[in-house]
């Protein structure tokens, strides 16, 4: 996301008044010249939670929770700093700039795309509320069947895509909205001759995909048509959409999700939407597939506590099984819910009610207990080579934990489950955990390969912009150091730039060129001073290469701490590993 010019933020801060904001929120009381309530934070019966109109602050004597408006709609939406001053840009009609109509930056498509996606969703709901055309009717009759309330419909937004090639097609270029457009919203398929498009759902029960602030980014559809190969369908993976990244109904639930300390995943559209309906409402859906991690950091940001609540199907349990270690490397506190087999929250939930399903997740099992039972009821106990299989897949879930205690613990349930020695099972854990270790660092230096090649990019853009503006040199100068640029080549360019400005002489690229010795060097100078000019604001562009360069320089040194971390703990320094740890603690708290 671009970097905001410091004045729009000003502007945006000055128009916000605090106690407004946090009165949309919570109710205040006065207290003398300020105003007093509960802290949103933290559980209180006694008011701590003060704001003070004339310093436009906040600040709660309970649990330490303090700063400006801004801070408090960071907190309140657990939304990071450029998100929460559009957020509020927008509730006080500030204009943030974009780039000039002939040079469109990618943030207008985005948002054009968003109005598109919401007058999609309009439509789809329209025509399951009103249309009198059969399918429609029987759309609606589906889900009276299933028990889908109007509330729910209303609430998720549930719309219908008429049997037809073009109604959504239709419907929006009377909008004005363009085939370009309707194309990147995923909505519209070009046909294979080539000779126009049609629509992506037809005849389906439409359920819209939502943001954490109630955007659509996507959809899914349920045929209706029984001859249909594909039961579900969805949106492609667009500008505004990549898959494994949202969480179905979050949008509806993170309120609850943060009261509760607690959040209850589930596989799909219908398992969410029902035990909402029924009054569980801390209900997510991960979209049919086991957990991604970035669906498990945006959870992370409204609580550390997973209920898995998976169809009771080897499909499900499978899902289950693969997500588990990883919430445990995200340092979340899992716990299992189960039902009977064949049963899913929708199903069981319609059968049984809220009461019973509350029960199931109330007496959910710890992950340890429940991938151990599974992994036994798989392999049996009844031979050597069931229970080393046994111990191959639990040892790597225990060696996860950050708690030596746990370990411990854990590893002697193990043992005494599959009735081994318990010395013998340690020392299967300590092989267990060096070739995961290992496994981890090669991931992780692919990883870093990623993260450099951007590096690269960005430190590209920067010597770009450079060598069309003179007054960028003097900028970089004072903000970036030749350690800073992780790529040797572009690292020896900045320098000879450096050195030519510090001499006053003039810099162009015929004379930088001939500069510089190595031809590598010549030749990648030449090679991007020759690509295609790319518009927009330049003192914006260049803004974020800064900004992009400071924080790859972090997060390739945690990457390093992390890296040097794993291998301490494989040989077992844990004074090393102690202060490697507060190493980077401290690089993160820099950033903040």
């Amino acid at each position: 996301m671009p970097l905001m010019p410091d004045e729009i933020i000003a502007q945006v801060i000055d128009r916000c008044d605090i106690v407004e904001m946090i009165a949309s929120y919570i109710p205040l009381k006065r207290a003398g010249q300020s105003f007093k309530a509960n802290c949103p934070f933290h559980q209180e019966k006694t008011p701590s939670f003060i704001v003070n109109p004339h310093k436009q602050i906040f600040h709660c004597f309970g649990c330490g929770a303090g700063g400006n408006v801004v801070s408090f709609v960071m907190k309140q939406e657990r939304m990071e700093f450029p998100e929460a001053i559009r957020f509020l840009a927008q509730k006080v009609n500030v204009p943030i700039p974009t780039d000039e109509p002939s040079q469109p930056h990618a943030a207008n498509i985005r948002q054009t795309i968003l109005k598109v996606n919401a007058l999609a969703v309009n439509y789809f709901h329209q025509m399951l509320l009103a249309d009198k055309t059969p399918a429609a009717q029987g759309a609606r009759a589906y889900l009276q069947q299933r028990k889908v309330s109007l509330d729910t419909v209303h609430k998720f937004q549930l719309g219908f895509a008429p049997d037809s090639w073009d109604g959504l097609l239709t419907h929006l270029r009377k909008e004005g909205i363009s085939l370009g457009l309707m194309e990147k919203a995923g909505l519209i398929i070009p046909r294979e001759r080539g000779d126009g498009y049609y629509d992506r759902f037809r005849n389906r029960i439409i359920f819209p995909i939502f943001d954490t602030q109630a955007h659509c980014r996507a959809f899914g559809a349920r045929a209706l048509d029984q001859e249909t190969t594909a039961k579900y369908i969805n949106s492609p993976e667009t500008i505004l959409y990549t898959k494994g990244h949202h969480l179905y109904g979050f949008h509806l639930a993170k309120q609850s999700v943060g009261e509760k300390d607690s959040v209850i995943i589930v596989e799909g559209y219908m398992d969410c939407l029902m035990p909402y309906q029924s009054g569980i409402t801390n209900v997510v859906a991960s979209l049919g597939t086991a957990l991604t991690v970035e669906q498990i950091r945006l959870l992370r940001r409204y609580t550390h506590n997973v209920v898995m609540l998976f169809d009771a199907d080897p499909a499900g349990e499978s899902a289950m099984m693969r997500s588990l270690d990883m919430l445990i490397e995200e340092g979340i506190e899992v716990k299992v819910a189960t039902l009977e087999e064949g049963e899913d929250p929708d199903s069981f939930v319609r059968r049984y009610g809220a009461e019973d399903l509350c029960g199931r997740i109330t007496n959910a099992r710890g992950l340890f207990d429940y991938k151990l039972n599974v992994l036994m009821g798989r392999f049996g106990v009844r031979s050597v080579e069931t229970k080393a299989k046994i111990a191959s897949e639990m040892l790597p879930t225990i060696y996860r934990f950050s708690n030596e205690l746990i370990k411990a613990e854990y590893i002697k349930r193990l043992a005494k489950s599959l009735d081994v020695d318990e010395e013998l099972l340690a020392r299967e854990y300590k092989k267990a955990g060096q070739v995961l270790s290992q496994r981890i660092s090669a991931k992780m230096t692919e990883h870093t390969a990623v993260n450099q090649a951007r590096a690269r990019a960005v430190e590209r853009s920067l010597l770009r912009l450079m060598m069309e503006k003179e007054e960028f040199i003097s900028q970089a100068k004072d903000e970036v150091i030749l350690s800073d640029f992780q790529d040797a080549r572009i690292r020896s360019a900045i320098s000879k730039i450096f050195e030519l400005f510090d001499q006053g002489r003039r810099i162009d690229p015929s004379s930088l060129i001939n500069s510089l010795e190595d031809p590598g060097t010549q030749q990648m100078l030449s090679g991007l001073l020759s690509e295609e000019e790319i518009g927009g604001d330049r003192e914006k562009m260049y803004r974020d290469c800064i900004a992009r360069m400071r924080h790859d320089k972090l997060k390739f040194k945690r990457q390093q701490l992390l890296q040097c971390i794993q291998q301490a703990e494989s040989g077992g320094d844990s004074a090393r590993v102690g202060e490697l740890t507060r190493q980077f603690n401290q690089s993160i708290k820099s950033e903040d």
